[in-house]
């Protein structure tokens, strides 16, 4: 690469990094608050670590305890427990050391017998703990319906008349409202105000606090005010304009202590420390509420300006990193790239690798239990696995728009050539309608070349009615064409063309191999056989091309899908050498072709022989010029087997060549053709992950539907990187396909929905593949006939019923929960998504169902 090349990539680069740490930056402008004051009102104070939670009955050691209340007494007098249960009942005693003083909480619940044990305890402490400055009997038991407003007001009652130190119970400010007759039986008003669970964004919620307080002191003008918890969560789900981040909880809770010490208000700021074991009872985002994280460190600066993410640097340059690692992959053989092209790999490596981070990071500030280290590790592969999909589409991409020149011109030998060794064209058949068989063969009789041969192997054929015919055809063509039925063969297809090598002319040079059903141009071995002439070629191939691509709609839809592999794919591969050979419009070199043989062990043989040449250091080539025509399936569902049969193979290959492929052991492969080897398959892996995305996704949202107030949506990183992925592939056919295959939009939306419709397929071949060593071959068949809707129906019922789960569990997610925050809005978007590809399928099978056009008289 000149010098010049190299400083202008280095301006991009610089220019694009630029670009992403002011995003960064302005992500993380900081913003300025109120400092924290020396003391507060006081802390709602759990003393639970790691590991420890009052559901499993595990509970903090006294000198844990102690800790606690040493950190606190720096910011505050004054602290709120919530139960006496185990070690909870030294609190009392803990807290004397340091001069704090005691709002002593019972817990009530609907366990009477537990309910007894606390009330007894509590006045037990109350009345021998100087630190006890007053009794909380329950708390939100009445917004929790667990308790009855009498059962509750008896228990205050009765504390009351054991205990010297005021007794009330805390509830959310409305319950007050709606019951205050609890009033009576209090000494003080302990309102719970949390706008947050109000849908109120940070910036309104101080005044929504005050305005609460205003309502309390108004409805109970003659009982003292206690605001038992106000706060603000760091971490988890968005409600309304209420966002749950770090930085919206310090400028929240550093504005609001400020603002109620100044107008004399006793408060207790919830909590103290963190409490993940809240998770199961609030949500995730229960475990957000502490000043402190679980640590026992402060989670945001109590003075100067506060950031989003602190560290923030350190990430952007993490994702500068990973781009340059990434960049330096995509451009290792980037020369013959236009400088726009390298521009928008570096752009794609940058918002992928500043994605990643971002996942990283974001998912680090979660408290992990066993089943969230093991969705965060397969989150991470699978992100992980995401980013390299993205990026070998995104090279693919670039290849095919911003390429100078292409790398290896293989055009067609127009002129005269001295160079017309023999060839012979094989034809392997099985099942085949004699009338097509027999246009193939009349196209091949009418050959513009000097010498040839063709053999036509029918393989396994049961009705001598269908092959008998073409026998006798071959006949009247006369000797040139030869026909062998052979029955019982094995190997699928490859075990057939393995059979009649042997039988192959002795002074053949090139053989040559066509479907049964193609009708081939009269210039094919006129202009592809003379590139033999160059003793590195081995193979030579030509696109597959159909003839009744305007049919009907069905095959509209399929013919401009096939293009973009042929047009797209093959051609930018050809340019490392690293063609797939396909079963039809191929040539092979004789010598090679005995040497070699077709694999009996992989239903994709043809594939399968194109990377053993190139392991055995031959090189092949492409020629974009169609030669030859043939046959499009006519249902949808042999449309699906054909594709299942294409990716069932490339994982059998890739296992098979796993060595070569994935180690470069044993073979002659350039980096260039094991990395179009990997990397084109690579997509449809990505599909067969999917299937396990798609179905925790909708077991997830059986748990939104079902216990709605147990199972929040996931976190948007869960869904962030397949969508990135299906709308950047999706935005990526409709670019190429007009300016690549030279098709208009319409045709790109249909090449988008075709390809679509595979998905599903494509995901159980990938998972079939890994699992399984073979399955049987099944040909696809030809000029069927079409059939009734619902056969079409009974055609693609997995996708149709996997759209319906999806459709259904959008819906039930939007009836029972609504869509009370982003995420939720966010999650549904993703199920109806997910859902278009089983979509794309019915309308596939649909459209296939439609009867063909009348042929015009």
């Amino acid at each position: 690469m000149s010098s010049r090349k190299l400083g202008l990539n280095l301006v991009v680069f610089v220019a694009v990094a630029a670009l992403f740490t002011g995003l960064w930056a302005l992500y993380n402008r900081p913003v300025s608050a109120p400092e924290w004051p020396e003391q507060i009102s006081g802390f709602s104070f759990s003393p639970f670590r790691a590991g420890q939670s009052p559901q499993e009955n595990i509970y903090p050691t006294p000198e844990q305890i102690r800790s606690d209340l040493e950190l606190l007494s720096e910011r505050t007098d004054n602290i709120r427990t919530y139960s006496v249960e185990g070690t909870l009942a030294d609190i009392p005693r803990l807290a004397e050391e340091f001069g704090l003083r005691v709002s002593l909480g019972i817990w009530i619940s609907p366990d009477i017998e537990r309910n007894e044990r606390e009330i007894a305890k509590a006045i037990e402490l109350a009345n021998s703990s100087r630190s006890v400055v007053r009794v909380i009997v329950g708390n939100e038991s009445l917004f929790r319906e667990e308790v009855e407003p009498e059962q509750l007001m008896g228990y205050l009652d009765r504390v009351r008349a054991a205990v010297k130190v005021p007794v009330t119970t805390a509830e959310q400010w409305h319950i007050w409202d709606k019951y205050p007759e609890l009033a009576k039986h209090a000494d003080l008003i302990a309102a719970h105000v949390l706008p947050y669970w109000e849908f109120v964004p940070m910036e309104d919620s101080t005044q929504f606090v005050l305005d609460r307080a205003k309502e309390m002191r108004k409805l109970f003008p003659k009982k003292p005010l206690l605001l038992a918890e106000v706060g603000w969560p760091s971490n988890g789900r968005t409600r309304g304009g209420a966002e749950a981040d770090q930085a919206e909880q310090a400028i929240y809770l550093r504005t609001l202590v400020n603002t109620l010490n100044a107008k004399g208000y006793n408060y207790f700021v919830i909590e103290a420390f963190d409490q993940p074991w809240k998770a199961t009872e609030e949500g995730s985002v229960g475990a957000y509420w502490g000043v402190y994280n679980l640590a026992r460190q402060p989670k945001f600066s109590f003075d100067g300006p506060i950031v989003a993410i602190p560290q923030w640097r350190l990430l952007a340059i993490a994702s500068v990193v990973m781009a340059l690692l990434a960049l330096a992959l995509m451009l290792i053989d980037g020369s013959s790239l236009r400088q726009r092209g390298r521009t928008f790999l570096t752009f794609v490596a940058f918002a992928g690798g500043t994605a990643l981070v971002w996942i990283a990071y974001d998912y680090s500030q979660q408290y992990s239990t066993w089943f969230s280290t093991i969705v965060g590790v397969l989150l991470g592969i699978g992100a992980l696995g995401v980013f390299i999909v993205l990026l070998t589409e995104a090279h693919e991409l670039a290849e095919t728009a911003w390429t100078r020149q292409r790398r290896r011109a293989f055009l067609p030998v127009l002129a005269d050539s001295t160079y017309r060794p023999k060839v012979s064209i094989h034809v392997p058949c099985y099942n085949e309608p004699p009338e097509m068989v027999k246009q193939t063969l009349d196209a091949l009789a009418a050959l513009d070349y000097p010498d040839y041969e063709v053999i036509i192997i029918d393989n396994n054929t049961k009705d001598p009615a269908v092959w008998q015919p073409v026998e006798a055809y071959c006949a009247e063509l006369g000797p040139r064409f030869r026909f062998f039925h052979v029955a019982p063969i094995e190997g699928f297809k490859g075990g057939a063309l393995n059979y009649i090598l042997p039988h192959t002319a002795p002074d053949a040079e090139v053989v040559a191999v066509i479907d049964s059903d193609y009708c081939v141009d009269r210039n094919w071995l006129k202009h592809m056989v003379p590139h033999f002439s160059d003793p590195k070629i081995a193979v030579v191939q030509s696109p597959q091309d159909y003839r009744d691509g305007d049919e009907s709609a069905f095959k509209k839809l399929c013919y401009a899908e096939y293009k973009g592999f042929f047009h797209i794919g093959m051609v930018t591969r050809n340019d490392r050498d690293a063609i797939i050979q396909h079963g039809t419009m191929t040539m092979i070199r004789r010598s090679v072709m005995d040497q070699l043989k077709w694999a009996d062990w992989t239903i994709c043989e043809d594939a399968e022989l194109g990377l053993r040449v190139f392991e055995h250091g031959y090189s092949a080539a492409y020629a974009h010029q169609s030669y030859g025509r043939g046959l499009m399936p006519d249902t949808f569902i042999d449309y699906k087997k054909q594709r299942f049969r294409w990716a069932y193979g490339a994982i059998q290959i890739m296992k098979g060549h796993a060595r070569s492929l994935f180690l470069g052991k044993d073979s002659a492969l350039t980096q260039g053709q094991r990395y179009h080897f990997i990397a084109g398959w690579l997509p449809w892996i990505a599909d067969g992950l999917n299937i396990f995305f798609t179905l925790g996704a909708l077991l997830w949202s059986a748990g939104m539907i079902i216990v709605p107030q147990r199972v929040d949506p996931p976190l948007m990183i869960f869904a962030i990187p397949p969508l990135a992925l299906f709308f950047f592939k999706f935005g990526k056919i409709m670019f190429l396909y007009r300016r690549a295959v030279g098709v208009d939009l319409k045709r790109s939306f249909q090449a988008a929905i075709a390809g679509l419709a595979l998905s599903h397929t494509i995901a159980k071949a990938v998972l079939y593949g890994a699992f399984t060593k073979t399955i049987p071959f099944f040909r696809t068949p030809k000029m069927a006939s079409n059939h009734g809707i619902l056969v079409a129906l009974a055609e693609a019922r997995e996708e149709v019923f996997i759209m319906l789960l999806l459709w259904g569990s959008a819906f039930g997610i939007s009836v029972v929960q609504g869509f009370p925050s982003p995420d939720v809005k966010f999650w549904v978007g993703m199920l109806l998504v997910q859902s278009l590809p089983y979509l794309a399928a019915l309308i596939m099978a649909l459209l296939s169902s439609m009867p063909k056009p009348a042929d015009p008289q």
